[in-house]
């Protein structure tokens, strides 16, 4: 799998979304994913008008499914969807039903590890449960929180090299990445580099990040574009 830049709309309100989402095509970004800070805002209605402008991109409805796994899947596909996320520590039926919906209604499914107790066994069971691809995510609050108290703050790429060798599907790091770090992702075997908060959306604020976006977008996805995927 060629590597694929996929930015996520970590925004509050669907104007700035699809101001940034049509920066970030014109820069050669290849995936929009509506944040979960954009569905709690606008739900429906968001990835719906995404869909409407960018009829022909792939959505990521980042829903972090924890339970109705069948209807949360089916709305967000019938909105316009083509990915959606259920997460590692939902019950194994959850991740069974979003699964299904994806089949019934053609769109893929991405499982989320975030918390899992172990990274690399949450990946390879939710691959064997039926994702297409898998999430390696630390969380924001986990990210946070242990910085706050002096230790220090885990990576997804801690682990990265390991997961991506545990699973058969394509793999995407998530988590407090520098924009360096999520360009190199493809070298430790993960085609999917994902940019938002908070690399291009301010993390605190929900914002679009100060400066040249498009510039800055433009230069990245051809960094990321150039590379092979390395899963030796």
């Amino acid at each position: 799998m060629k590597p694929i830049v996929q930015i996520s709309l970590d925004l509050t309100n669907i104007d700035e979304a699809l101001e940034t989402a049509a920066i970030a095509m014109r820069a050669g970004v290849d995936w929009l994913e509506a944040g979960t800070p954009l569905i709690l805002a606008e739900g429906l209605h968001g990835v719906r008008e995404l869909r409407k402008t960018f009829p022909e991109t792939p959505i990521v409805a980042d829903l972090k499914t924890m339970d109705g796994g069948y209807l949360e899947a089916e709305m967000m596909a019938k909105a316009g969807a083509t990915h959606v996320v259920v997460m590692a520590r939902a019950h194994a039926e959850t991740v069974k039903c979003v699964v299904k919906a994806g089949a019934d209604f053609g769109v893929q499914v991405m499982g989320d590890n975030m918390v899992s107790e172990s990274m690399v066994d949450g990946a390879r069971w939710l691959e064997d449960l039926g994702c297409d691809f898998i999430i390696h995510h630390i969380g924001y609050d986990e990210r946070r929180g242990i910085a706050a108290a002096g230790q220090r703050m885990p990576s997804p790429l801690d682990q990265l090299r390991e997961v991506v060798e545990a699973v058969k599907v394509p793999v995407q790091a998530v988590g407090g990445l520098s924009l360096e770090q999520a360009i190199e992702c493809p070298r430790y075997g993960a085609p999917l580099v994902v940019l938002g908060a908070p690399l291009t959306i301010d993390a605190d604020a929900f914002k679009t990040a100060d400066g040249d976006l498009e510039s800055s977008l433009r230069l990245i996805c051809d960094a990321v574009h150039s590379q092979e995927v390395d899963r030796d």
